[in-house]
């Protein structure tokens, strides 16, 4: 038994930290497409449409996006259950979260700034890599460290439908078998990860605010 409880904390370890950072990946630049297009007229049209993407995605709940994926997961990861797929969900879910968060992070950058930019004849690339993500680090991490909270929360879920993880564990032993100690396991290790990512990230952001 102990085995299976070890490998079912390190299975959702591997799910969280994975999808955190590939939904950072894809996240932070599909935020940097919204906030650009959001400032041009031009391609204002194209704006709308991801914006309304993002937040269909956003509002559709975790373990239905799951069930609405499954052709999908099973096409690309060629399996529905265990942590790869979940994992697989797990990030088409989170991206559009950590779009939006850096989308609100970009617009807080103050006007000043993007003017003295603008008049210092930045490119687009120097705009984003040298103004826009420096200014806005801190809260990029913060943004993660969110990020990672709710995946804590999703993974959780994803063990209802065969991924694994301490979701799975809880519901296989404390569900069908009325382990309850098994369950106050896993909400002792899934709150222990949460107040960890909250400590690591609150601090790390807070340094360099300084």
């Amino acid at each position: 038994m102990s085995g299976e409880i070890l490998k079912a904390t390190f299975e959702t370890l591997y799910m969280i930290l994975v999808s955190g950072f590939l939904a950072t990946l894809f996240g932070i630049p599909l935020g940097v497409a919204l906030f650009l297009l959001s400032r041009s007229k031009k391609w204002r049209r194209l704006y709308i449409v991801f914006d309304l993407l993002v937040n269909v995605f956003r509002s559709i709940p975790f373990i239905i996006l799951v069930l609405l994926l499954i052709p999908v997961t099973k096409n690309v990861m060629g399996t529905i259950i265990g942590p790869n797929a979940a994992i697989f969900n797990l990030t088409i879910a989170a991206i559009p979260f950590m779009a939006r968060l850096s989308e609100n992070s970009f617009n807080g950058v103050p006007r000043g700034i993007i003017d003295s930019s603008d008049s210092m004849g930045l490119n687009r690339w120097q705009f984003i890599f040298r103004v826009l993500i420096p200014e806005t680090l801190p809260e990029q991490i913060g943004n993660i460290t969110v990020l990672l909270i709710n995946l804590v929360t999703y993974t959780a879920i994803a063990g209802a439908v065969g991924a694994g993880g301490l979701g799975q564990l809880a519901i296989n032993y404390g569900y069908y078998r009325f382990q309850w100690d098994v369950v106050l396991y896993a909400v002792i290790v899934l709150v222990s990860i949460s107040q960890v990512l909250q400590f690591t990230g609150g601090r790390l952001s807070r340094l360099l605010r300084r």
